[in-house]
C-alpha cells in the first residue's frame, strides 16, 4: 500500500488534481490509488461523454467539477486551480489515463527546497520500447527544444502532466493556450517571471497490449503547438528588446 503524506507540511498545503477527458476506464484505478495518499482530490471532467461521469459517481471523499462541454485540458487545470484557491497551496496534478504512479507523489514534494516555491515536473523515466507511442518520444523532444527557443527552462520533460504547481503563483501568470499546449506555455512564461522549474525521476506505465486512449491529432495540435511557440518567441524577442513589459505574474 502506498504509504501516506501528510496534507500539512513545512512547505505548506497540498492536493491533487486530475483533469480527465473520456477515461472513463482508467479514472477509477487512478482515483482510488491517489486516496491512498490521504491528500484532498480535485477532479475536473472535461465535457467527458464515454460514462466518466458515472464513473466518478461511485466515489465519497473527492471532489468533481465538471465542464459541460469539452475546453481543453489547460481549461481543466484552470478551473481546479480556481476552485483549489485558499483550500490548497500547492497542486498536485496527474493525468487519468493511468501511466502515472501516485506513489511517486512524496518524492515530488520532496524535492521543493525550503522555502522555495519552484513548479516541479515528474520526469518519466523509460520511454523506450515498442508500448511507448512514438508520438510521445517524438512529442517530447519537439517540445524540450521549443520551450528552450522560447526562453524557458532547459528540461528534458516538458511534456509530462505529473506535476506540482505554487498556487496561486501558476494562476498569474497569464498563460494563454488553453489544451494541451497550456503545460509548455505555463514553463516558459514561469521562467520569464523568475519562478524555478525542477525536475524529478518518475515512473511510467505503458502497459502493452493494452489499447491506450489518446486524444492528439496531428495536423491540429502541430498547429496548435505552432502557433503557441511562435507567439511565445515573438513575446520573447520584444522582451529582449525592451518593448513591451516583463511578463510577470500575469502584468
Amino acid at each position: 500500500m502506498t504509504a501516506a503524506v501528510a496534507y500539512g507540511t513545512p512547505a505548506g498545503r497540498f492536493a491533487v488534481l486530475i483533469p480527465v477527458y473520456n477515461h472513463a476506464g482508467g479514472v477509477v484505478s487512478v482515483v482510488e490509488r491517489v486516496l491512498a495518499l490521504n491528500l484532498p482530490v480535485w477532479v475536473v471532467d472535461d465535457g467527458s461523454t464515454d460514462g466518466t461521469a458515472e464513473a466518478l459517481g461511485r466515489f465519497g471523499g473527492i471532489t468533481v467539477l465538471r465542464h459541460e462541454k469539452n475546453r481543453g485540458k489547460g481549461e481543466a487545470i484552470l478551473t481546479g486551480f480556481a476552485a483549489m484557491m485558499g483550500k490548497a497551496d500547492w497542486a498536485v496534478t496527474l493525468d487519468a489515463d493511468g501511466q502515472h504512479d501516485p506513489a511517486d507523489v512524496p518524492g515530488l514534494i520532496g524535492a521543493i527546497p525550503a522555502g522555495g516555491r519552484p513548479i516541479v515536473i515528474g520526469r518519466r523515466e523509460g520511454m523506450i520500447g515498442g508500448d511507448v507511442p512514438w508520438t510521445s518520444r517524438f512529442g517530447r523532444k519537439f517540445s524540450n527544444f521549443w520551450v528552450r527557443a522560447a526562453g524557458g527552462p532547459v528540461l528534458s520533460d516538458t511534456q509530462s502532466g505529473f506535476r506540482i504547481y505554487p498556487l496561486p503563483e501558476s494562476m498569474r501568470l497569464g498563460v494563454r493556450a488553453r489544451r494541451f499546449q497550456f503545460e509548455v506555455e505555463i514553463l516558459v512564461r514561469a521562467r520569464w517571471a523568475g519562478i524555478p522549474v525542477a525536475e524529478v525521476p518518475v515512473h511510467v506505465s505503458y502497459t502493452p497490449g493494452m489499447k491506450r486512449i489518446s486524444h492528439f491529432r496531428p495536423f491540429v495540435d502541430f498547429c496548435r503547438n505552432s502557433e503557441t511557440f511562435g507567439r511565445l518567441i515573438f513575446l520573447r524577442i520584444f522582451r529582449k528588446w525592451g518593448d513591451i513589459a516583463p511578463l510577470s505574474h500575469g502584468k
